[in-house]
């Protein structure tokens, strides 16, 4: 059985920075691409950044790009999401997605297995 597990979520103020990690249990993630979503209240989930299989591939959301950074360890089974220079419209819950497969994909309906989510609140 496939699991992940986010943490790192918080509070944090506005221009702050929170690191958020991703742990796969169940399957090696080596040869899969991953992802990080987002969904706020009312809103629907969103595309935030993806990573390849070989981590030489990335793909962001463009109000995050140039502020926040996924990468991976294989060796931990882990994903990871630096995100630096917080705003408030950044405040929602966060999950961690894998895909059966080795490159990106934005649409979260390919993506296979999901995690329950950490909150992220930034406040101005």
């Amino acid at each position: 059985q496939v699991q992940l597990l986010e943490s790192g979520g918080g509070l944090v103020q506005a221009g702050g920075s929170l690191r958020l990690s991703c742990e796969v249990s169940g399957r090696t993630i080596y040869s899969n691409a991953m992802g990080w979503f987002r969904q706020a209240p009312g809103k629907e989930r969103e595309f935030v950044a993806a990573i390849n299989w070989s981590g030489h591939t990335t793909n962001y959301l463009d109000s995050v790009k140039g502020r926040f950074t996924i990468s991976r360890d294989d060796t931990k089974n882990t994903m990871y999401l630096q995100m630096n220079s917080l705003k408030p419209e950044d405040t929602a819950n966060y999950y961690c997605a894998f895909h059966d497969s080795r490159e990106i994909t934005l649409y979260s309906r390919e993506y296979q297995y999901w995690g329950q989510g950490t909150q992220v609140t930034v406040s101005s």
